[in-house]
């Protein structure tokens, strides 16, 4: 959702980083880009100029610290302002609260409400181990109970009964005593939306609001809204007392403005975000993440913490014990690209990794097709269980047979087993020498940055290197320009302040802190 933002504000930047010394002229100049940079991507007007303001109030007459320089500094100041702009901390969905705990779900009609309604109760089921009740107010629109029902049976989570005559304040007061004599821990109430904002609507949602008595209300947005997602936003809170948002479609094409908007014009949090059509495509919403991903630091948490939830203990263990031994057979090769598709795929993890926006668009303009998975998983998938054991079995017969049962051409099975081939080879290398013996096998200079472990610095590689490296993967080296090389390499920044300002070892920087802030918006006002 980000891209685009974070596409501009990194040309800005390119153009700040690497220089001695920044004047005002420059700062300026790089606060008019911004500024448009927001506005297109339909962040609300006032909190342009509210944020532009605060950035500017912070990077003027601020000193610089021995170990930053000056463009570092904006982008430091930059990235603390947006992570005030989304919150600052994760707030978490509230069940602090007598059961049964009820939150209501409010917004306009296609946001997301009814699905986003069935994934919070299954994220409460599976992750919390509470007990559920689902029950549908939306007496307007037409199977609208029905579908809540469906995906209640879905995530396998009580729906209330249907009772075709009852108004919505009848069916809250029922859904009430059924969540309190059912024994449930949380009781989730799915309101009727509109198309827009009308007084009908308000004033039916205020006496849900008032029999009901929710502990939460959140107000689902579709985060492809735009500027009106303000308007939005504010309306139900002047009339509801919001108390977070749920932002769905992030994972589509929209340019961010509503995230940033919603939350400073309201100065309630954003709690979860959803992320895709599936029932566990819903996550919190952590500001500084965010922030990070928009400036292109990417997102190393939040990669660990995908890796952590996909890949099981006992896998690790036993993938562990075959490096060791050096084996790496077709039964491997699956789980690994298994994984790799379950976390987001190429794309979605290389979205994740600091330095790694220019290389994910280059790939993105090579048009690697991702469905590579899901072909070479069925490739694997017609083997049989020795073949994918003892991968030296597979003959030219039993190629033809695989490629039969797959569906694709013996090329493919071809490139599958030169591929399995390699990585087997790289396998056998670090059992026998661990990441050194791995550096070395990739050869040249590469092969020595690597041989202390881990991935290379792409940032210490010239643009040589990087060319070399985008053609074996299948690249235009032309399409990585603006990837760090060796004379435009930056220091890594610290992740926060405290870091920044240990890392300096010089004296507090005047611009954080006791700077004003902005009462006219309540998610930019004073800091308690």
């Amino acid at each position: 959702m980000f891209d685009s933002l974070s596409d501009r504000l990194g040309k800005i930047f390119d153009g700040l980083r690497g220089r001695g010394a920044l004047s005002a002229d420059d700062v300026d100049a790089a606060l008019r880009e911004i500024r448009r940079a927001l506005i297109e991507a339909d962040v609300s007007l006032e909190v342009v100029r509210a944020f532009v303001e605060q950035v500017k109030d912070r990077a003027v007459g601020a000193e610089v610290t021995r170990s930053v320089t000056p463009g570092q500094q904006v982008i430091k100041i930059v990235h603390d302002e947006l992570v005030a702009v989304l919150g600052e901390t994760t707030v978490a969905i509230d069940l602090n609260a007598k059961a049964p705990v009820t939150l209501l779900m409010v917004g306009l009609q296609g946001s997301g409400k009814t699905t986003t309604t069935a994934k919070i109760a299954k994220r409460l089921k599976d992750k919390q181990k509470k007990k559920v009740l689902l029950a549908s107010l939306d007496t307007r629109r037409p199977a609208a109970m029905e579908q809540l029902r469906v995906l209640g049976e879905q995530v396998g989570v009580d729906t209330l009964a249907i009772v075709a005559s009852e108004t919505p304040v009848e069916i809250a007061r029922r859904a009430e005593r059924e969540g309190r004599l059912g024994g449930y821990d949380v009781l989730i109430l799915d309101t009727a939306g509109r198309t827009h904002i009308d007084e009908e609507l308000m004033v039916e949602t205020v006496s849900i609001k008032d029999i009901a008595q929710p502990h939460e209300i959140l107000l689902v947005v579709d985060a492809l809204t735009g500027q009106d997602a303000i308007n939005v936003a504010r309306s139900f809170d002047g009339r509801l007392d919001i108390t977070g948002i749920v932002l769905t479609r992030v994972d589509g094409d929209g340019r961010g403005g509503a995230a940033l908007s919603m939350r400073a014009a309201t100065g309630k949090p954003i709690k979860l975000i959803g992320v895709g059509e599936k029932m566990d495509a819903l996550e919190d919403f952590h500001p500084s993440r965010v922030a990070d991903r928009i400036l292109g630091m990417g997102d190393i948490v939040s990669l660990v913490e995908k890796a952590a939830e996909h890949v099981s203990a006992e896998d690790a263990q036993k993938m562990a014990k075959k490096l060791k031994k050096g084996t790496f057979d077709f039964e491997d090769l699956r789980g690994q690209l298994l994984q790799m598709k379950k976390m987001g795929g190429m794309a979605g993890l290389m979205a994740m990794m600091p330095g790694m926006g220019q290389m994910k668009k280059a790939m993105a303009g090579a048009n690697i097709d991702e469905k590579v998975f899901d072909r070479q998983v069925a490739i694997i998938n017609s083997m049989t269980k020795k073949e994918r054991a003892a991968p030296d079995l597979l003959n030219a017969s039993r190629r033809k047979r695989i490629a039969a049962g797959a569906g694709v051409d013996v090329s493919e099975i071809n490139k599958l087993a030169k591929q399995h081939r390699q990585m087997a080879d790289m396998m056998k290398k670090v059992g026998k020498g661990g990441m050194g013996a791995l550096g070395g096998m990739m050869g040249g200079k590469m092969g020595q940055m690597m041989g202390g472990g881990g991935m290379p610095d792409l940032s210490k590689m010239d643009p040589a290197q990087l060319e070399q490296m985008a053609r074996q993967a299948g690249i235009d080296p032309s399409q990585l320009k603006g990837l760090p090389g060796a004379a435009q390499a930056p220091k890594a920044l610290p992740s926060d302040v405290g870091a920044l300002l240990k890392s300096s070892g010089g004296p507090a920087l005047p611009g954080f802190g006791g700077a004003p802030r902005f009462p006219g918006l309540p998610g930019l006002g004073k800091k308690k």
